[in-house]
């Protein structure tokens, strides 16, 4: 795009995984504990306020080069409480693009959430609500995972659906724990079929924790309603975060085919992209080029994230 397709009619619509974004108090309904200032990780306020910081920085700037604006939306993942987010709406510079939050609680384990920061000015929401996720463990118990969080909202004139998901972890096996994340996605299903729209005007983004060629993401995409534009992106040397040597694209926005229609009063994508600004990735030594995170491990190194942020542009057509 040159400068002269700058204009309000251009939105980034985001998503950002924070990397363990915790208060620094100890939840006693959640496996918390070692992000306190006594926990193993030592996170102490100087550690949360200053990451809160370099947070509120890089938001603004996701997509900026192509529309001259700060996200329109943001999906988040791995974010505590309403009480961080609040923080970090109330951080510089942040706090002056007004963004309102969608936010519930989850019975994930760790305590960690999903969320959606919309700008007030731009985004309404009409609905939002809070999908449960129902998986069993290998053992027969239920897995205690994120909800997936839903938002009906209306943009510029057009009512859109979003859903914003942090599906359940690999930590037991890629193949042994693809059941969950299947399932994840069959709810996403079955929640569009009491739509109206029928799949029309979605948008589905989140750490899936999974690639765009695998089983649970090629569910959603043989539903036919959705188009995946992030799949090109993945390539050896490129994701949207790195884990033992190899490049993964587990963070995606996967869009419904209405975003290709460039009607009248629609929106239409214009490009997707992974922000891996200098600003959000190591600069030298055996992890350069890769996110600037937190902790590696135990030992703290006050980055952002472990995952880069993922954006769409999407062109309101008048």
């Amino acid at each position: 795009m040159s400068d002269s397709d700058f204009s309000e009619n251009l939105v980034t619509i985001a998503f950002y995984n924070l990397e363990n974004f915790f208060d620094t108090h100890d939840d006693p309904h959640a496996l918390d504990d070692d992000f306190t200032p006594d926990g193993f990780k030592k996170w102490t306020e100087k550690r949360y306020r200053k990451k809160t910081k370099k947070i509120a920085r890089v938001m603004p700037r996701i997509g900026f080069k192509e529309t001259q604006n700060p996200p329109v939306l943001i999906g988040l993942a791995e974010v505590e409480n309403s009480g961080v987010i609040k923080s970090l709406l109330n951080t510089s510079p942040l706090k002056e693009v007004d963004y309102g939050y969608v936010h519930f609680d989850s019975p994930d384990e760790r305590g960690i959430d999903t969320a959606l920061l919309y700008q007030k000015s731009r985004f309404e929401v009409l609905q939002s609500e809070s999908l449960t996720l129902l998986v069993e463990n290998t053992n027969g118990i239920r897995g205690l995972t994120r909800d997936i969080l839903y938002v009906k909202g209306r943009l510029h004139e057009e009512e859109i659906h979003v859903f914003v998901n942090h599906w359940p972890s690999r930590r037991e096996g890629a193949e042994e724990t693809s059941y969950k994340r299947e399932k994840a996605a069959e709810t996403i299903l079955n929640k569009i079929e009491t739509l109206p729209s029928k799949g029309e005007n979605c948008i589905i983004m989140g750490d899936f924790n999974d690639d765009p060629n695998s089983k649970s993401i090629e569910r959603l995409m043989d539903s036919g309603f959705f188009i995946n534009p992030m799949k090109k992106l993945l390539t050896p040397v490129k994701g949207s975060a790195r884990y033992k040597g190899g490049w993964n694209l587990f963070d995606q926005i996967i869009i419904s085919h209405s975003f290709l229609n460039h009607e009248e009063k629609t929106h239409s994508l214009q490009k997707t992209d992974i922000f891996s600004d200098k600003m959000v990735r190591e600069w030298k030594g055996k992890y350069k080029g890769t996110p600037f995170r937190t902790y590696v491990g135990s030992k703290y190194i006050g980055g952002y994230s472990d995952h880069f942020p993922v954006y769409v542009v999407l062109e309101y057509q008048i």
